[in-house]
């Protein structure tokens, strides 16, 4: 992102926990509520996003000057997952949005888009699924454009796209049928005839968070919308960014089952002691993926083969001790887990997504391994 693009977006107060705590205050007072309805899909919280758009929640990562620090970002997603995983989700949604856009050396998108995005304003996602999977060889990309006058034509279609709904906005890549094998990624408008929202059936848990499948029948996307042209270099700039940021997830998620665990020490703990997993565990376990994360958190524009296979692996270790923790915890809340009032088995039905959400488990371990 140029210089002059930096001076055009306001710079907020840097400081984690001023943030971070701002976005936990509104996770327990007004999130909290709101969990159980989210997660069924009976609501979808764009009002709440945008509150913490308003306290900086998706601002704090903005690059400036060539570099960017992604630790009070991963906090204040924390924040939200400990009480609710879904809201982490779109949270992350929402921030790897503002890093598309905050990154992008199109002077015009960053002029329309960053600051909007950055505050709430208008909110969205990744489409980021099939061609991350398509990087690696594991899909082809869904999407294919054509070079018009003044942008480019797009059909296709993706079948997950979240954080979406009329006015909203996501970024994705589609392959240029006029050049084979070149990628361009660029933002979609969900407002645009062109572009189609399509409810899918539902899922296992956090059913409140906008995923549609989306559809695309000869869409123009106008040049202002084109994130990178050509994607290749781009993608590389800011897919440590990308994944970073899911650690945020993991992280809230993990102490959450240790809270769950605490909580019935009291009554169980008696018996929970001849289990072979405790919460203490899980807590020293936190505390070394926190640290490891907010190190490699602090430099996502790092080039190197060996910070990039770190962020990999911190990714693999994240979804395993995700669903580790809420598998523990359900073992210690025994019978009263297993109650659809109890919120052990949200947690369960959270840390599968953590370990399948792009890029999953076997995805990752097939990075590790070809590398």
């Amino acid at each position: 992102m140029g210089s002059s693009a930096v001076s055009r977006i306001e710079t907020v107060d840097r400081s984690a926990p001023s943030i971070a705590d701002e976005v936990a205050a509104i996770a327990r007072k007004e999130l909290a509520p709101l969990a159980a309805e989210i997660d069924s899909g009976a609501i979808y919280p764009d009002e709440l996003l945008r509150r913490l758009g308003g306290v900086g929640a998706w601002r704090s990562h903005l690059p400036e000057n060539g570099a960017a620090d992604l630790r009070c970002a991963i906090q204040s997603i924390a924040a939200l997952g400990e009480v609710c995983g879904a809201t982490a989700f779109m949270a992350w949604c929402q921030n790897t949005l503002v890093w598309y856009a905050a990154n992008s050396d199109n002077p015009r998108l960053v002029e329309k888009f960053a600051r909007s995005f950055a505050d709430g304003q208008v909110l969205g996602g990744t489409g980021l699924s099939n061609p991350m999977k398509s990087l690696f060889g594991i899909e082809k990309l869904k999407l294919k454009g054509r070079k018009v006058e003044g942008g480019y034509v797009v059909r296709g279609a993706l079948p997950w796209v979240s954080n979406l709904g009329r006015g909203h906005f996501f970024g994705s890549i589609f392959e240029r049928e006029d050049a084979p094998g070149e990628t361009v990624m660029f933002l979609a408008d969900c407002s645009d005839p062109a572009i189609t929202l399509q409810p899918c059936k539902p899922f296992l848990a956090m059913d409140g968070t906008g995923t549609y499948g989306v559809q695309f029948r000869d869409a123009f996307v106008r040049d202002d919308l084109i994130l990178a042209d050509p994607a290749g270099p781009f993608v590389k700039k800011i897919r440590a960014g990308f994944i970073l940021l899911q650690a945020g997830m993991a992280l809230g998620l993990i102490k959450d089952c240790i809270s769950i665990m605490d909580e019935v020490d009291g009554p169980l703990g008696h018996v929970n002691r001849y289990l072979p997993q405790q919460p203490v565990q899980f807590k020293e376990l936190c505390s070394e993926l926190e640290r490891e994360t907010m190190a490699l958190a602090r430099d996502p524009f790092n080039p190197g083969e060996t910070y990039w296979r770190k962020v990999v692996a911190l990714r693999l270790r994240a979804g395993d001790a995700s669903v580790a923790a809420a598998h523990a915890a359900m073992l210690h809340c025994g019978a009263r887990g297993y109650l659809m009032s109890h919120r052990a088995q949200r947690r369960l039905r959270e840390a599968y997504f953590v370990a399948i959400v792009t890029p999953a488990t076997k995805q990752l371990r097939k990075m590790l391994a070809e590398d």
